[in-house]
């Protein structure tokens, strides 16, 4: 299991790559991994927000593009997309790349 550190440093080390093949505007970890709770079959909840609308599909292969980048799997959320009501506790936690 990878720890919060080892992929924030491999989302470091790929950013210009993350950034330019994607149109991202910010991205950043919450969760389970930011408070510290991660457990072996945990998931890294990546928060993103693009410079210009995406489709399904792009979403999908991004998604992709993050866990065969970390080896971990993870589940991406589109800023625009966070549930009204999670809304305030995601954007409190969430630690940007």
């Amino acid at each position: 299991m990878k720890t919060l550190q080892e992929i924030k440093d491999i989302l470091i080390s790929n950013r210009k790559r993350i950034y330019s093949k994607y149109h991202v505007k910010e991205i950043g970890i919450f969760g389970s991994y930011v408070r510290g709770e991660q457990k072996e079959d945990s998931d890294v909840d990546i928060l993103v927000e693009f410079e210009e609308p995406v489709s399904l599909l792009r979403l999908v292969n991004f998604e992709n593009f993050l866990q065969d980048l970390t080896g971990v799997k993870v589940d991406v959320i589109p800023k625009k997309n966070i549930r009204p009501e999670l809304r305030e506790i995601i954007l409190n936690e969430v630690s940007y790349i």
